[in-house]
């Protein structure tokens, strides 16, 4: 005979989450729905979710969807009060579908998921140093998407350009373009004339220009020496800079541990091709998931190796000549480069269980 074990909680809950109001579910053990309520996103109304939870028993695991965005608070609060919280994805469309779409559907369908243990995962500390990296980046890279705006309006408006202003700016370098167009002292009186115009608004964007840039490197000034601080070890891979560093650390997060393995890593960054193999036919496609920027980071570290590390390039030769595309080579080396930065990120980890 085969003895099961007795769970050791009574219910388990499920929170659908909002901008301003959280809906959640309890179960019991067996999956039996023992209520549900909507209450405010607030510090007050995570306080209430939790003792109404509490009141129907010993409470389990809480799934929570986007603990990331808009569930970051409650499960916040629910760490400190040392109640297990898993992320659960939201209902496949094939759920939604038998089952229909709303909010205490959707919390029910979390408790559900958290009990059974499927599709869940550990969500990210949000209270240490990674995510201060993180908030940093959402800054810098805000800007960095907004100045390539700007040098793509400034290439635009040149184009457009009166002859004799198109003349004088084409074929700049970029630095060498930015600055003259900053220095541009139109008469702002003949604004309505379309060679004033244009050397106004030139002067707006080159200007906004500099000014981007001036954040971006100021941004980088307190990105650098933190990244460093977190992961020596990290910054010193060939191939790694701080900003590639820094993306790696907040797709691990502060709690890495939470990944198992560096398989798991690698699907976190979408390096890891997926099985779709079937009867005779033994074959994987590529995986177009995970942390996108984590696999343009990865991309980057690719590339820098391919250009300056002999050992990389002389496997690049090796595997052009088996009849693999550079595609095909690149996605490769990201997979081992993945396994790599896994083993250095956990390196702390791994020394103290031995």
């Amino acid at each position: 005979m085969t003895s099961h074990r007795e769970p050791d909680f009574d219910v388990a809950g499920g929170v659908d989450t909002h901008q301003d109001t959280h809906t959640a579910a309890v179960i019991d053990v067996v999956g039996r729905v023992l209520g549900t309520e909507q209450f405010p996103a607030t510090s007050v109304g995570y306080e209430a979710l939790l003792a109404w939870m509490c009141s129907f028993g010993r409470l389990g695991k809480v799934g929570v969807e986007g603990t990331g965005a808009y569930g970051a608070g409650l499960a916040r609060l629910l760490r400190e009060r040392q109640v297990q919280v898993v992320e659960v994805d939201r209902p496949d469309r094939k759920t939604r579908r038998f089952q229909g779409k709303s909010d205490p559907i959707d919390a029910i369908q979390a408790a559900k998921t958290a009990l059974a243990g499927e599709r869940t995962g550990l969500p990210k500390q949000r209270d240490g140093r990674i995510e201060a990296v993180r908030n940093l980046r959402v800054a810098r890279r805000s800007a960095v998407d907004q100045r390539a705006d700007v040098q793509r309006q400034i290439k635009a408006l040149i184009v457009t350009a009166p002859n004799e202003l198109r003349e004088r700016l084409r074929g700049l370098p970029v630095a060498k373009l930015i600055t003259t167009c900053a220095a541009l002292r139109p008469d702002r009186a003949d604004a309505a004339q379309p060679v004033t115009a244009a050397k106004i608004a030139l002067c707006s964007l080159a200007r906004r220009h500099q000014q981007l840039t001036t954040e971006i490197g100021e941004l980088d000034e307190l990105l650098e020496p933190l990244v460093t601080s977190i992961n020596p070890d990290l910054i010193a891979v060939h191939g790694v800079g701080p900003d590639t560093a820094g993306q790696l650390l907040v797709t691990a997060g502060e709690n890495h541990d939470r990944l198992t393995s560096e398989a798991a890593f690698a699907m976190l960054c979408g390096v890891a091709p997926i099985p779709a193999s079937s009867g005779k036919t033994n074959r994987h496609r590529l995986n177009r998931g995970g942390d996108r920027q984590a696999n343009c980071a990865l991309y980057r570290i690719a590339l820098v190796r391919l250009r300056w590390d002999p050992r990389t390039r002389a496997y690049m030769e090796r595997r052009i000549q088996d009849g693999l595309s550079k595609k095909e080579i690149i996605r490769c080396l990201k997979r081992y480069i993945a396994r790599e930065i896994y083993q250095v990120i956990t390196k702390n980890d791994h020394e103290r269980v031995a």
